[in-house]
């Protein structure tokens, strides 16, 4: 469906050489930004609208140039202007690895090892340039659920003593984060694209990318707040990276588990604040998928010391029930 655009991006299209093209709007995501599909005869793209100031198109330019020019199936920027935050770029078709598969769950296994492979592939490149990310972040990220979480569900938390315990659990996997792999910080099924056949997929949502641990985006892919991906799955491809990447298994296994919780966590607080602050409560139905994962993180001994926070914190009530239940 062709609708009538802004004049900014009418103006931008124009400049970019596709002036008279259709505009059809795709679904937002959980951000500011917004999509459009441009269609000018045989030829299509894609439109982001990031408009400023609560956007910046900008690291998703640098990540994308940079993914690209090391061999990884980044979008292609056609034209840009980054001061009015839209970006004109390669359209990766409608083949949605979450999609796809909901219509195909057969092929789960070989779409999931084809994600866990392009990961190897990223990991061993040099990380791109990009900031470190310091135990100062991944705090900043877990404090997400005491941040909005709890309020929510009128808890009153000892919060020194939560980011104490984050602390003394992930300590240990920061000198095994150095010199680091890029990290993508959203790698799941609704931002990989499949590319005319199984073997090749597109990478989307990778702005906020960061140098830092190889667990983390498998640990996003194999524990998808959207997406159910059962333990027997997610176990085969684990070992499936392990094998390939040449890790130790168990060293490796307890910061996945580190990176896992404190990623959901994160998650956790994200979805409350996405409908607390941003009016958007259709996130808080997949908090309960998000707190299994989290409580399965928490039982590897890595995680004694936020697991006992928990305990000591969060009821069995909210925990049996997947996180609670929120007053609408």
């Amino acid at each position: 469906m062709s609708v009538t655009a802004p004049e900014s991006i009418e103006s931008f299209l124009a400049r970019a050489g596709w002036s008279g093209a259709a505009i059809e709007p795709l679904a937002g995501d959980a951000s500011f930004r917004r999509y459009y599909r441009i269609r000018k005869g045989e030829k299509t793209a894609m439109l982001m609208d990031a408009p400023p100031p609560q956007e910046d198109p900008t690291p998703f330019l640098r990540v994308a140039r940079w993914l690209d020019g090391n061999g990884m199936c980044a979008p292609r920027i056609y034209f840009e202007d980054a001061a009015r935050g839209l970006v004109l770029l390669e359209d990766f078709g409608e083949a949605r690895m979450r999609d796809y598969l909901d219509q195909w769950p057969d092929d789960e296994r070989t779409i999931y090892g084809t994600a866990v492979d392009t990961l190897v592939e990223l990991h061993r490149l040099p990380s791109g340039p990009f900031n470190d990310y310091t135990m100062s972040e991944y705090l900043r990220e877990a404090r997400l659920l005491i941040d909005w979480y709890c309020p929510a569900q009128k808890l009153a938390v000892d919060s020194v003593a939560y980011g104490e315990a984050w602390e003394k659990a992930l300590a240990p996997l920061l000198s095994r984060q150095r010199p680091g792999v890029t990290v993508l910080r959203d790698y799941h099924a609704e931002n990989i694209m499949l590319l005319g056949s199984l073997g090749k997929q597109g990478l989307l949502d990778f702005q906020d990318a960061l140098a830092g641990h190889r667990a983390y985006d498998l640990v996003s892919l194999l524990q998808d707040a959207r997406r159910d991906v059962s333990e027997e799955l997610e176990a085969e491809m684990f070992a499936r990276y392990v094998k390939a990447a040449g890790v130790d298994r168990e060293e490796f296994l307890a910061d996945y588990a580190r990176l896992g919780a404190q990623r959901n966590a994160k998650i956790v607080g994200i979805f409350v604040r996405l409908w607390k602050r941003d009016g958007k409560p259709r996130y808080l139905e997949m908090i309960p998928r998000v707190w299994e994962h989290l409580e399965r993180d928490l039982s590897h001994p890595a995680l004694e010391s936020v697991a006992r926070w928990f305990d000591q914190h969060i009821p069995d009530a909210l925990r049996d029930a997947g996180g609670g239940s929120f007053e609408i």
